[in-house]
């Protein structure tokens, strides 16, 4: 019997090649679609799950109100680690990493620069069971000016040799001992260290300093400890070791009830380590994480796309109902039961599902490396899996199950009597199910479009929006330390080309992944003991030549001057630090003064002589933050250039020639100011295309499929169209009689999509505090493309039809 299926299914799909055509490669592109956003979504879900207990290992949170700022970050003081385990039996073993940016890393000569480079404690092998290659896990980290390098490290720096007691020199004047190679962390990971370098021999870690978040602290648990009765615990913590600090540095009076009196917060969470990558967005991110709801919609997305192509099956069977109907009535007259006829069109299906799936998998080989471009993944086809065939077979059956169901259900409950008169309903009149599924699949694609415009018009809109500086024309080098006491001269000298413009040398830059330096400071005739009279801000070291350069707008008072030998104590702050400061008159001439050493309770004084319009210097996700600007005794960071030459090349090689004469062996590294600005949005970017090529590959399927059912009830109304031909109507009302109901349709789904589309997006736009307004223009233009778009597909088939020659129809009558 089910040879007899098989063999009938597959005369079917070769009697109507145009229909299975249609039907295999709008399965095929679709399934093809649906694999690759599943190996992604599969692949988003794994993160950091490789690592031994992953169940039990957690990371510190800290949510922090002070000085006029709110903090949720995942930095937390430096004691924390050693005291989680001190004070709190429960816990196992505790990490804690500070970072401070990319270094220079050398064996001999030639420097290489770094970006993967972190301080790290002792315990860090006991919390992360990476397994260690060389060395002992245990003690590899326990001495000062130790480190272990990854695998590949030790490839890259040791090729030949053993790695394992050799060292390495960072920024030219750190010695480190490798002390223990260790295997590459996964790519699945939320962090990846080629350089794990002992904490033991970083000051900032020993001094033991509370009311400093700047250590990222990871723990694990004993084996059934909870971790909310741990989180239980955490304000006595809190009382325990930062209360005294709290009345140490702002004296007698002041304690942790006061600070929180007056509007502070001091609090810590925990959050579990596989939740890391998908449901954490907080300050100090090792690396950009994605985020669940985007897993969910990709999801939704993959099975909608799916649903479509499956669609396309269903309306093109039941609209084909007419001429499968004489076989279902001779079937049944000559006894064939209904579950025989539903099993023989379910075979059909599932044997249509099995090809689309065969062609869909070189489908997805060639898909996958545009996407891991786009999506910034190396995603690969788990042939090697046997599991993997076993996903395929049920997804194979399922998908032709899904497809083929109702179909199966319709043609098998047709009545032999009525079939053999001659009474079966015939095209798109007797499907309102049909009708419905055509809605559907149009609904999904307009809200694609929407969802693709509106993330096209954010990026646009932070691209042209005024930020407060210019970051058009600048080239940035960065490692300007690598220069040593030649960094004036640098700066001089590439001045001296007539090609630039104007050039300023800071590590602080209005971009992301440039420095950042946070202290309270309280303005002249404020108690700095009452916490609401602190503004923390942004401590920004710069030279004379920084305001300039960037094109920032003084709008009160003037620029840092070296006609004013005063300015070494001056300060430029923004709109925002003064209104934070909360100044009594005019801000310029006002005094305001930091704890510039709260071991010896000393204070530092500074002037205002001006004030800056605000800059955005984070993502237009966040509110512009208060900013303080002051003269660095010594330049230091990143060099940054103005230039106004059409000719970059002509820049960079002039630039870069600067470098090789004062600074030999030491690596070139630049990039131009607005790709760092971009590179703030690149997740919104890769999000944007995305959703243009599901866009795409919905209304493909979609057209397919509409494409398709016109041509079969243009088939059907043939002889009714030659009639109307004889009787003098004209092509245009034809090719109208045929296309207005499926318009119709389409108009149907835009309604029906717009108020979802609507919702979404605004949700979606809820993180940005600077955004577009969603406005009719986005949603009628995603109308009029599908419109469009569904215009021009049932066109083809309705004129085809509309100027064939009517004898043709008729003749046989």
């Amino acid at each position: 019997m089910l040879k007899n299926y098989i063999k009938i299914a597959l005369r079917n799909l070769a009697k109507h090649k145009f229909y299975s055509f249609i039907n295999i490669l709008g399965l095929s592109v679709g399934v093809a679609v649906c694999l690759v956003i599943s190996l992604f979504v599969i692949n988003e879900l794994s993160y950091d799950t490789h690592f031994k207990d992953a169940d039990r290992i957690y990371r510190v949170k800290g949510d922090i109100i002070f000085g006029g700022n709110h903090w949720k970050m995942i930095e937390a003081p430096a004691p924390m680690a050693a005291a989680l385990v001190d004070d709190f039996p429960e816990v196992e073993a505790s990490v804690h990493f500070r970072a401070r940016g990319s270094y220079l890393v050398k064996r001999e000569e030639e420097n290489i620069k770094e970006h993967t480079v972190i301080w790290a404690s002792r315990d860090f092998f006991k919390v992360f069971d990476i397994p260690m290659l060389a060395g002992n896990s245990e003690r590899a980290l326990t001495e000062p000016n130790t480190m272990a390098i990854s695998e590949s490290a030790a490839k890259k720096y040791f090729p030949n040799d053993d790695a394992l007691g050799k060292s390495l020199i960072l920024d030219n004047k750190m010695n480190f001992t490798i002390t223990g190679v260790y295997q590459d962390i996964p790519e699945n990971s939320h962090f990846h260290f080629d350089f794990l370098l002992s904490t033991e021999g970083l000051d900032e870690a020993k001094r033991g300093v509370w009311l400093s978040n700047n250590f990222p602290t990871y723990f694990k648990l004993r084996e059934n400890a909870k971790p909310e009765a741990l989180v239980a615990k955490f304000p006595s913590l809190v009382k325990t070791h930062i209360e005294p600090e709290i009345s140490r540095i702002f004296g007698e009076g002041s304690s942790l009830e006061t600070f929180l009196n007056d509007g502070g917060k001091i609090e810590y969470d925990v959050q579990s380590l596989t939740d890391i990558h998908l449901k954490s967005d907080l300050q100090g991110e090792f690396e950009p994480n994605f985020n669940i709801t985007y897993i969910y919609l990709f999801a939704a997305v993959a099975l909608f796309i799916l649903v479509i192509a499956c669609i396309n099956f269903m309306n093109l069977s039941t609209a084909r109902s007419a001429n499968r109907a004489k076989e279902v009535g001779i079937r049944k007259v000559m006894g064939s039961f209904r579950s025989h006829l539903i099993r023989q069109f379910l075979m059909e299906s599932i044997l249509l599902s099995f090809i689309s799936f065969l062609i869909a998998l070189p489908l997805v080989s060639i898909l996958l490396p545009f996407f891991n471009d786009l999506a910034g993944r190396e995603l690969t086809v788990p042939f090697s899996q046997t599991a993997f065939y076993g996903i395929l077979l049920a997804g194979a059956i399922g998908t032709g199950l899904l497809a083929g169901v109702y179909p199966a259900f319709f043609l098998s409950g047709f009545k032999p009597i009525s079939i053999l008169k001659g009474k079966v309903s015939m095209g798109m009149k007797s499907g309102m199910i049909r009708s419905s599924l055509v809605v559907f699949q149009f609904a999904v694609s307009i809200i694609l479009i929407i969802a693709t415009i509106t993330v096209s018009n954010q990026l646009n809109y932070i691209q042209n929006k005024k930020i407060g500086f210019n970051k058009d024309q600048i080239i940035t080098i960065d490692d300007i330390y690598a220069l040593g006491d030649q960094a004036g001269t640098f700066k001089r000298e590439v001045l001296a080309n007539s090609i630039m413009e104007s050039g300023t040398i800071s590590g602080f830059l209005p971009v992301s992944g440039t420095w950042r330096s946070d202290n309270p400071w309280w303005a002249e005739g404020k108690d700095p003991k009452q916490t609401e009279n602190l503004v923390s801000i942004q401590n920004w070291e710069v030279d004379y030549d920084y305001i300039s350069t960037l094109g920032m707008k003084v709008v009160e008072g003037r620029d840092f001057s070296m006609q004013y030998p005063s300015d070494s104590n001056a300060v430029i702050l923004n709109e925002t630090a003064v209104r934070n400061f909360n100044f009594e008159g005019d801000p310029v001439g006002q005094k305001i003064f930091e704890m510039s050493d709260a071991e010896e309770l000393e204070l530092e004084e500074k002037t205002v002589v001006g004030v800056v319009e605000n800059f955005h210097f984070e993502s237009l996700k966040e509110n512009i933050g208060p900013v303080m600007i002051f003269l660095s005794d010594r330049p230091r960071g990143i060099a940054s250039f103005r230039f106004h030459s059409s000719d970059t090349e002509q820049v960079i090689t002039f630039i870069e020639s600067k470098w090789n004469e004062l600074a030999p062996g030491q690596p070139f590294t630049y990039s131009f100011l607005d790709d760092r600005f971009g590179t703030m949005y690149a997740a919104e970017t890769r999000l944007g295309k995305i959703f243009a090529i599901f866009a795409a590959f919905a209304i493909v399927i979609a057209c397919l499929g509409l494409f398709a059912l016109t041509a079969f009830t243009a088939e059907q109304r043939t002889k009714e169209i030659g009639i109307r031909k004889v009787l003098g109507s004209s092509v245009r009302s034809i090719v109208f009689m045929l296309s207005k109901e499926f318009t119709k349709l389409v108009i149907i789904a835009f309604l029906i999509a717009s108020p979802i589309a609507w919702w979404a997006m605004n949700l979606w736009l809820e993180d940005y505090r600077f955004k577009i307004q969603l406005d009719w223009q986005i949603f009628l233009s995603a109308g009029v493309f599908a419109t469009v778009i569904a215009l021009l597909t049932i066109s083809y088939q309705s004129i085809k039809a509309a100027t064939s020659n009517p004898v043709n129809s008729l003749k046989s009558e």
